[in-house]
């Protein structure tokens, strides 16, 4: 079965293609993005500008023209904190319907964090044992916790790697006094999640997912993306303390000449780095393995445990519209 996950986030819009059968592993196919940045496009009242509903529109199209292409039996297409966040949310959701036939679903915070968690427990197995995974987004930090495919814990807080930036910065590169005061503010905010974890008990095992911790761990010397997805990848905290203590010097321009730091990401790599350091200082860890899987493998592999004849209207959350 060929499948496509459209993943409408902060940043970019994704489309992945897949081979895939239940009880099998996802084989990617077909990758291909769109930077749209929507988190940014929003206007002084919170909602989604016409230009970025528009820029929407023709992103979620070419998508779909891909996925037939690429002979596509099923998309699901969902999107996450910036479209969720925008106060006009059901327009967009209409608006994209009517123009694209492409009906986007919403996924609460909560649902992110499931679904990751889904995703890192299937990759590593039940050999993981009490499993804790991190993911920064752009707009949200997922935290999830739990010895099963559901997790115990599952929290989203708004600690995203762009709205850390678009809120906490006002310089590029932030000034000293920007960066002493959001790792304060992080430490305070994050100051109640570790009691919130052990009242699920000790991780036995601690991963983090997605493209920010993936470009830290990059460049703190893990393999490249080239050298495959089994390859071993770790983030440590010393070598987190001493990364940041070089990008926080540099522009974003010059961050996007880094190796393993995508351009439409580069200026939020010091956001994203804070939060990263600030976690990992609340929970007193000092390594995280990186999983190549994240939500978008999440989503596939809930839609494949549905595949046996069972209703799948509610594809991923349930739920519609808003």
């Amino acid at each position: 079965m060929r499948l496509g996950v459209l993943d409408v986030g902060s940043n970019t819009v994704h489309l992945l293609v897949v081979d895939a059968h239940r009880g099998g592993h996802p084989t990617p196919m077909h990758s291909e993005k769109t930077v749209l940045r929507l988190a940014e496009q929003l206007n002084s009242r919170g909602e989604l500008t016409k230009q970025g509903i528009a820029s929407l529109v023709d992103a979620v199209e070419q998508a779909k023209v891909s996925a037939e292409r690429w002979g596509c039996e099923d998309v699901m297409a969902f999107a996450t904190s910036a479209v969720r966040e925008a106060h006009n949310t059901d327009d967009v959701l209409a608006t994209v319907a009517d123009s694209t036939g492409v009906e986007l679903r919403v996924l609460t915070g909560e649902d992110e964090a499931k679904l990751t968690f889904l995703a890192a427990r299937r990759w590593y197995g039940w050999s993981a044992g009490q499993l804790l995974v991190l993911d920064i987004g752009g707009g949200s930090l997922e935290v999830a916790m739990g010895i099963d495919e559901r997790p115990e814990l599952a929290e989203s807080l708004p600690f995203g790697a762009g709205r850390i930036t678009r809120t906490r910065f006002s310089n590029d590169p932030p000034k000293r006094s920007e960066l002493v005061a959001t790792t304060a503010w992080l430490d305070e905010q994050l100051s109640g999640l570790a009691e919130r974890i052990r009242g699920v008990g000790e991780p036995d095992r601690v991963v983090a997912t997605s493209k920010t911790f993936r470009s830290l761990a990059r460049l703190t010397g893990a393999a490249p993306s080239s050298a495959g997805p089994r390859v071993a990848r770790v983030l440590t905290d010393t070598g987190l303390r001493q990364l940041l203590s070089f990008i926080t010097r540099m522009s974003s321009e010059d961050l996007a000449e880094l190796e393993g730091v995508s351009g439409s990401r580069a200026h939020q790599l010091v956001g994203g780095a804070l939060v990263a350091e600030a976690t990992m200082r609340a929970l007193s860890l000092e390594r995280l393995e990186i999983c190549p899987w994240a939500l978008r493998e999440g989503v596939i592999l809930r839609r494949l445990d549905l595949s046996n004849g069972e209703d799948q209207t509610a594809l991923v959350t349930g739920r519609g519209r808003g």
